[in-house]
């Protein structure tokens, strides 16, 4: 039995590149000293995040748009070390354009990058929309990434299913709603269907979730963190709640797929002729 210690993170980051650095180098430490071997930092934590997600690009300049092999993201693979560590930048892409991606490294260097799929109100006036998903593999398993709005589409999450992941990690910066807004973010409806994606994505796909969030708030948006780890029965093993943390769930990860997909499996069962 080999079980794999993984962690989804809720926290506050901003504009400030240094501080973003200063704050994942901590989480990457307190993992790391938890035993965790998978940990996902949230959508645009080196940056920042949009300001508001109105047409509003006005409001700044937007978050440093940096490249996937520049010393940035080398950076983040200095502090990762023996750690698998997800995190979410602006890509600064080789066609000029920006996107909105998420990368994988480990201290050996990049072992993927997904750029956001699907863009939610006026994100596309900032960055430009990616176009594939595809799962890749790492020291901690078959990974599949996704950012925010890619995981309330059912195809991003089988798309990476069916090319292996045993993990899927969706990074996110998911606020709270914009309109009739609870005052106890527990209660907020965008928070209901943040958690219900996550569950609901893992379930049918029957992988391993993890789900990072930013948390506090920025511009207009107020985040709603609750980042978790999900099993392949869609069965929440752990979940920071609205707040910072770190959401830590260990798991035999090849026995548990086994297990849920033994009787009824959700890939082998499809019926792919009648869709």
């Amino acid at each position: 039995m080999s079980t794999l210690r993984m962690a989804a993170v809720s926290a506050e980051f901003g504009r400030d590149l240094e501080e973003d650095f200063a704050i994942a180098e901590r989480l990457i430490k307190e993992a790391g000293e938890q035993g965790v071997r998978l940990l996902a930092l949230p959508e645009a934590c080196l940056g920042g995040y949009l300001l508001s997600l109105d047409d509003d690009s006005e409001l700044d300049e937007g978050p440093p748009a940096l490249a996937l092999d520049g010393p940035e993201i080398r950076r983040l693979t200095a502090l990762a070390g023996e750690l698998t560590v997800v995190a979410g930048y602006c890509e600064a892409a080789a066609d000029g354009r920006q996107y909105n991606s998420v990368v994988c490294v480990t201290g050996d260097g990049v072992l993927g990058n997904h750029r956001k799929v699907h863009q939610p109100l006026s994100e596309d006036a900032s960055y430009a929309s990616g176009d594939r998903f595809h799962a890749f593999d790492t020291p901690v398993g078959r990974i599949g990434m996704m950012i925010c709005y890619d995981k309330a589409f059912p195809e991003s999450a089988r798309a990476l299913a069916l090319d292996g992941a045993e993990i899927g990690v969706c990074v996110s910066a998911w606020p709270g709603a914009r309109t009739n807004a609870s005052a106890d973010l527990e209660k907020d409806r965008w928070k209901r269907r943040f958690d219900l994606f996550d569950r609901a994505r893992a379930l049918e796909n029957q992988i391993v979730w993890l789900s990072a969030n930013q948390a506090g708030t920025f511009g207009s948006l107020r985040f709603v963190g609750s980042a978790k780890v999900v099993d392949p029965g869609g069965e929440i093993l752990a979940d920071t709640g609205v707040t910072s943390g770190i959401a830590i769930a260990e798991l035999d990860v090849a026995q548990a797929l086994e297990t849920a997909r033994r009787s009824m499996g959700h890939l082998r069962d499809r019926r792919p002729e009648t869709y």
